[in-house]
């Protein structure tokens, strides 16, 4: 085992275990296991902790947003063939789930000092066919609302937001990751700040027809039962993991904290100039660090870096090595050119950042790199 793991997932529920089992149990014994007392119990809790009225939990974070999106479809607000801008440096389920529905992904580069879509960048792909901005709070970090909200109003566009790393952020002025836009998709698969033991996902809005329209196009395309309005499918969260989550959700923001504590001694202790890190917010809730990523200033030094850890037992990943232009799925998607999201993926480097790693573990790694 790695002297320094890039996640436990066992010593990350441990801290839990008593209320998991507790849940376990009393959803197996409840005799009820899709669609009951604990899916709506934490679809209320859930939305309530992020500050809007609606909550419909689904079977994953990428059914979450391919049906919020769907939803709109369906409402007639958007229409096959609509474009929706979208980072180009997101994970590839961000830009699956806009071509699984029938529209257009359209890539914008990230701001080097956040990862972040870059605001200052929307005007120049923003065209006659583009309908909405999907906006990915990459890797904990909020995008920046402000200049993106004011950019969709004045032109009339739809605003997504995909917050399945962003369990928790807040601006200063509470509010919340999900609460920005028409709608909001959130993943709780098992390494998120928020995670279930299995896949599970959940769509925020303030819009009851939204809300509605997700719920029967999750459930078959069904308002009533055996009454299919809609091609619906089937992706509904399940009682076992809502029960697992809602035992779960009064510790994220402890969580969080711990991993901001992290993220400032790696910021202020990593002394090696040949590391490049991330910029902090000034407002440190608007970040939960569901990965800590550093930049090197080649691929070649990133790749060193990476087998020098390894080495010493501290494991590292990569977020994400191939951008979505890149993928043999969009190889005849995309036109333009991305040479940031190339950049980065060729020079990142996340390494590990956990609620449950102790003090030594980071001091492990902070020396290591130093070392360097």
């Amino acid at each position: 085992m790695a002297k320094v793991p890039f996640l436990d997932l066992k010593s990350l529920n441990a801290p839990y275990m008593d209320a998991l089992k507790s849940a376990a149990c009393s959803v197996v014994e409840s005799g009820w296991y899709i669609r009951g007392h604990y899916g709506e119990q934490f679809e209320r809790a859930f939305a309530e902790y992020c500050g809007v009225k609606y909550a419909v939990g689904v079977g994953n974070g990428l059914d979450a947003l391919s049906l919020m999106l769907r939803a709109s479809m369906e409402m007639g607000r958007l229409s096959v063939g609509d474009e929706i801008l979208v980072p180009s440096n997101t994970f590839i389920a961000t830009v699956l789930a806009i071509s699984a529905v029938g529209l257009k992904p359209v890539l914008v580069e990230p701001a080097e000092n956040s990862y972040d879509i870059d605001p200052k960048r929307l005007k120049d792909v923003c065209g006659a066919r583009t309908r909405a901005i999907l906006v990915v709070h990459l890797y904990g970090r909020l995008c920046a609302m402000d200049e993106i909200c004011e950019f969709a109003d004045a032109h009339n566009l739809l605003l997504f937001e995909d917050c399945a790393q962003a369990h928790g952020a807040r601006l200063s002025d509470g509010r919340s990751a999900g609460t920005f836009g028409s709608a909001a998709a959130f993943s709780f698969y098992p390494t998120k700040n928020l995670g279930a033991l299995g896949d599970a996902g959940i769509v925020l809005t303030n819009d009851a027809d939204i809300a509605n329209m997700v719920r029967a196009l999750g459930n078959y395309g069904s308002e009533r039962k055996y009454v299919n309005k809609f091609k619906g499918v089937n992706s509904r969260l399940d009682e076992m993991q809502a029960a697992l989550l809602l035992a779960k959700l009064p510790y994220l923001d402890a969580s969080n904290e711990r991993r901001r504590e992290i993220a400032t001694r790696y910021c202020s202790e990593i002394k090696n100039a040949k590391v490049i890190l991330p910029e902090m917010p000034a407002t440190p809730s608007e970040h939960v660090y569901h990965v800590f990523v550093i930049r090197l200033k080649s691929e070649e030094s990133r790749n060193e870096l990476q087998k020098f850890l390894s080495a010493r037992g501290i494991e590292t990943l990569i977020h994400y090595p191939i951008p979505p232009h890149e993928q043999e799925a969009y190889a005849h998607e995309f036109s333009g050119e991305y040479p940031i999201a190339e950049s980065m993926a060729k020079t990142i480097l996340s390494i590990p950042m956990s609620p449950v790693m102790t003090d030594d573990e980071v001091s492990e790694v902070i020396g290591a790199i130093n070392e360097f």
